[in-house]
């Protein structure tokens, strides 16, 4: 086996995904905290004192107490490397999360045991569904009142469209919560409670019918162990093809608070989840154990250092070795990088990157040099697919409240939509700039941003638009006659496409028989390709 190829079985890259307060963030810190990667644990609950999430850094985030960016840590366990991304759990994030999920080979769902399956995880698996991502399943807060387990399991199955298999099962709930019996090693981790703890001294007992276990938890057990017995007669055995084709996840209880029961997911993590794979191109697809090195954009983020005022572009390796000062070469530009100060995370805490292999993430600061999607080689012409932008749902006026300070508002939003934070167009007639969101916290995030990052105070005010759709056209003379005879509803987003913006859907329909040869795209994808190839010739 090559060394490259030996790296690549080595590594695990996958993302946490929830509802909002379902626990993820905290599930973060406490996988971290196992792995050994940090010593203690962000107190997730204690936002007034000095510590705050690991994988929260933003300033409105310590604020809020909740995650608005998406975080990526990576860590050692069991000879795997670990590359976890901490999205966030808000649904007007819900972009930043879904281009993430183009960035993993599996996810890691939560579950509040409480109310169950909710809006968002629905969303974000139909996200992963669409991509036959495979996903395991911790149901979390079983220290509390929660709904029973096998109503927990049947909601699953039912609202989420996939077959659930149990490993652990949970003894008991609340302040009767014993603990889970691990049905693959049978035997039970007992629940001792601690924030801190990592558990290596719980207290366990072996055999799922050891009378140990009824003498102890009494009542809790014998409902467990008939619960176990229901299930394992009904259920399906674990299929590991059916896991990885995303129609089947295995199921583990805990609480996250008192890291207990994620020795087990973490595990469950290195076993079943896969490494890397192929991935496709346009040109081709890419091989993950190939020599030379290719990788992509997922993700960008501006002020991670407020101090240094940097622009970081999270870059998920597909193939091959990278080392630092290594020549790329960007395909959308041409333009050539031979990055230095190439760096790894955990969280915002970085340290400077020597090398790195496919499934790994790496930051490369550059200064508007490199736009989310981009695909870089070391030479070759190859453009990867798949990173999305949805058409905006609300719009918003943006100017600046000092007129001096026009040049930070103009930066800062050219930094923010380039992030993809918001996105940022700018009409084809009139100068006041718009803002595009799929919810209203991303416009409070954005302000709050252009003035604590940026020193400017912007008025965000309403909007007239309801409606957006990237425009293109196979004849560029008939999309430039389109955005003259539109001027004064098109604008131009981050990367100069075309948009038009609209206030009602019968408009667009109007327009859509009006201009017969123009394509309307919910999508930028496909429009910012199709786009591409007109730039290109």
């Amino acid at each position: 086996m090559s060394a490259i190829q030996d790296q690549v079985r080595r590594r695990r890259t996958f993302a946490i995904i929830s509802h909002p307060d379902a626990g993820k963030t905290t599930l973060t810190e406490k996988l971290l905290l196992f792995s050994g990667a940090i010593q203690i644990a962000g107190s997730v609950k204690a936002r007034k004192a000095s510590r705050h999430a690991t994988s929260d850094w933003m300033e409105i985030e310590k604020q809020r107490g909740i995650s608005v960016a998406s975080s990526v840590m990576q860590m050692e366990y069991r000879d795997c490397v670990i590359n976890l991304l901490d999205t966030p759990g808000h649904q007007d994030f819900s972009e930043d999360t879904y281009r993430v999920l183009t960035a993993v080979d599996a996810a890691l769902m939560v579950i509040d045991a409480a109310n169950g399956v909710e809006p968002q995880t629905r969303r974000l698996l139909q996200v992963c569904r669409a991509r036959n991502t495979p996903i395991l399943t911790f149901v979390n807060k079983m220290d509390r009142e929660v709904q029973e387990p096998l109503a927990l399991m049947d909601e699953i199955e039912r609202e989420l469209g996939m077959g659930v298999v149990p490993f652990t099962w949970p003894v008991g709930m609340a302040k009767f919560f014993g603990g889970v019996l691990d049905l693959r090693k049978a035997q039970m981790r007992v629940f001792s409670p601690g924030e801190d703890k990592r558990h290596d001294d719980d207290e366990i007992i072996d055999g799922l019918a050891n009378p140990l276990l009824a003498q102890r938890f009494g009542a809790a057990y014998e409902q467990a162990a008939g619960e176990i017995e229901l299930v394992q007669e009904a259920a399906p055995a674990f299929d590991e093809a059916a896991f990885l084709a995303g129609r089947q996840t295995p199921m583990f209880f805990g609480s996250a608070i008192n890291n207990f029961g994620v020795k087990e997911v973490l595990d469950a993590l290195v076993d079943l989840a896969p490494p890397p794979g192929d991935k496709p191109a346009i040109q081709r697809t890419v091989g993950a154990t190939e020599p030379k090195f290719s990788g992509v954009v997922f993700k960008i983020q501006a002020n991670m250092d407020p101090a240094h005022r940097d622009r970081i572009a999270f870059v998920r390796v597909a193939s091959g070795h990278f080392t630092r000062g290594m020549r790329l070469k960007v395909t959308r530009s041409g333009k050539e990088m031979r990055p230095n100060t190439v760096v790894t995370f955990l969280s915002q805490r970085r340290e400077l990157l020597e090398e790195a292999y496919a499934g790994d993430i790496i930051g490369l600061p550059n200064h508007g040099v490199l736009q989310l999607g981009d695909t870089l080689t070391e030479g070759e012409p190859l453009q990867f697919t798949g990173l999305p932008f949805f058409a905006p749902e609300m719009f918003r006026s943006v100017e600046v409240a000092d007129p001096l300070k026009t040049k930070q508002l103009r930066a800062g939003l050219t930094q923010l939509g380039e992030e993809g934070a918001i996105q940022v167009f700018r009409p084809v007639a009139g100068s006041v700039l718009l803002l595009g969101a799929v919810g209203q916290l991303q416009f409070e995030v954005v302000a709050h941003r252009l003035e604590h990052e940026y020193g400017c105070k912007a008025r965000i005010t309403s909007a007239r638009y309801n409606v957006a759709r990237w425009v293109t056209c196979d004849d560029a003379k008939e999309l430039q006659r389109f955005i003259d005879g539109n001027a004064h509803r098109v604008a131009m987003d981050a990367v100069d496409a075309p948009c038009v913006l609209l206030e009602y859907a019968g408009e667009l329909r109007a327009m859509q028989d009006n201009w017969p040869k123009i394509q309307f795209h919910a999508l930028r994808e496909h429009a910012g390709l199709v786009f591409q190839k007109q730039l290109d010739g």
